[in-house]
């Protein structure tokens, strides 16, 4: 493949082309007319505005922007995340249109895409699974059976889609059928089917995921674990590699676990195979990502893997030369997401103008980002800014290079989790690493971040005055009930 054609925008569009661009193949943008000033667009080789803001009108056209990629000449379509690229119809258009795209196949989308067929084809290679049930609940009443077997609570969960719809924890038998219909209608509602399935719910789990790599000659290898406990909304914000909790026999036991789970449904490309795990470190299967992570630079960080090179490699139809004996962890390196949301209000999006944009610069620093200063944050997509990551020798080090990066990011006019990270890596059960799913509902609340913040800008605002005192350049008295004071917007 000499060109390519990146099926998507933002941080993770820059993140491909770089690569593109580093293995001396051409890229090719499309894009929204709400992104036409955007730095992927200006950074790709050749860029097609493909419609109007909303994703239905643009990103989310597959036939349109496969005649886009026929027109220009690229030969293969990087559907990044998110939008079509867990997309089993789009997969198969692609390949149909004669162009190669760089991911699974179809039947690999369409096995992994059902939480239910995952669980079916994972059973086959005796992959642990959380007891309940591996198919579609019937009706009431086999959702009372299946519930006095497995006991409460118990997790009634849809079989498509994520990011935690149509997903209802029961405690006791008498919630079952409001729960259960609960589920199954916004189940409907997001993604257009209502099928559901019971599990025992795992009352504190860690989640933690195995990037796997496999080409089409039937090699695979597994590149190691991320932690991915620390969430909202089952939406992760911090991500580290490797985690702090795994014994070396159970990082491989995992990783063996989890080529088995790609082995499944013949899987091919870069993919992710996510697990709940408790308290004594039983490891269940959870569901497996068939596409490139958020979170893939901190598997980079540790391994020195281009894990997009790899993606283009086997797309060509190269073998691997990666084996899984090469494969060493080296340090620690931890992700925090910049979302435009305040942490202060429930992490509600914002929008707005990034009016200062400033990005830490050291060893061991990394930040894939989508905008620059005075760029305006849109309201029709995924509010994450960017991401920073960190690399060093030790877990510890890295926690501190995170905290002193987050000190030097700078970014005002838009509320964003800089400051929570900050709070986060703080916190005890986090530097003990001993933490799970319920770490922001156990420990953050608005009061206590607030209470950190207040006390980090009043010593600023301390040193400030001491400075311009001694300047002999004293301002008027410090105003400590008003509302810059209290709370800062950036």
């Amino acid at each position: 493949m000499q060109k390519i054609l990146i099926a998507n925008r933002g941080e993770i569009a820059l993140r491909v082309m770089r690569t593109c661009k580093k293995m001396g193949i051409a890229t090719v943008a499309v894009y929204s007319e709400a992104d036409a000033g955007m730095p992927f667009v200006a950074f790709a080789d050749e860029s097609f505005c493909i419609g109007p803001a909303p994703s239905n009108q643009s990103y989310l056209l597959g036939d349109k922007i496969i005649e886009v990629a026929k027109a220009c000449g690229a030969e293969g379509i990087h559907p990044g995340y998110g939008f079509l690229s867990e997309n089993a119809a789009f997969s198969k258009a692609v390949s149909d249109a004669g162009l190669r795209f760089i991911g699974p196949t179809q039947h690999s989308i369409e096995t992994m895409g059902s939480k239910i067929a995952a669980k079916q084809a994972a059973a086959k290679f005796d992959v642990p699974m959380v007891p309940g049930t591996d198919r579609a609940l019937k009706d009431l009443s086999e959702a009372k059976a299946v519930a006095e077997k497995t006991g409460y609570p118990l997790l009634v969960k849809a079989s498509a889609g994520g990011g935690g719809k149509g997903m209802r924890i029961v405690h006791e038998a008498k919630d079952l059928e409001e729960q259960l219909n609960s589920a199954k209608s916004e189940a409907l509602s997001s993604f257009g089917d209502d099928a559901v399935f019971i599990e025992k719910y795992v009352g504190s789990p860690k989640h933690i995921e195995i990037q796997v790599l496999a080409d089409t000659h039937g090699n695979y290898v597994h590149l190691f674990e991320r932690e991915c406990s620390i969430q909202r909304r089952h939406q992760k914000l911090i991500e580290e590699a490797p985690s702090s909790c795994l014994t070396e026999k159970i990082r491989m036991d995992m990783g063996e676990t989890a080529v088995n789970v790609a082995r499944s449904c013949n899987y091919h490309g870069a993919g992710t195979v996510e697990f709940l795990v408790d308290d004594d470190l039983n490891y269940y299967f959870l569901e497996m990502n068939t596409r490139l992570q958020v979170e893939h630079c901190v598997t980079e960080e540790i391994t020195g893997v281009d894990l997009v090179e790899q993606q283009i490699m086997v797309a060509r139809g190269e073998k691997l030369t990666l084996k899984q004996s090469d494969l060493k962890i080296k340090g620690h390196s931890i992700e925090l997401r910049i979302c435009a949301e305040d942490p202060l209000d429930n992490f509600v999006p914002d929008i707005g103008t990034l009016e200062t944009y400033r990005r830490p610069v050291g060893d061991g620093i990394r930040v894939d980002d989508a905008y620059e200063e005075g760029m305006e944050i849109p309201i029709y997509y995924d509010p994450m800014i960017g991401k920073l990551v960190v690399w060093d020798e030790t877990r510890n080090k890295a926690i501190e290079k995170l905290r002193w990066a987050i000190d030097n990011f700078a970014i005002t006019g838009i509320y964003n989790t800089l400051e929570f990270g900050k709070w986060a890596v703080d916190q005890p059960a986090f530097k003990e690493g001993k933490f799970d799913t319920h770490f922001i509902a156990n420990y953050f609340t608005p009061e206590k971040m607030n209470e950190t913040s207040e006390d980090l800008l009043a010593m600023g605002a301390l040193a400030s005055v001491f400075l311009m005192k001694e300047a002999g350049n004293m301002p008027d008295a410090i105003n400590k009930d008003s509302a810059a004071w209290k709370r800062r917007r950036g």
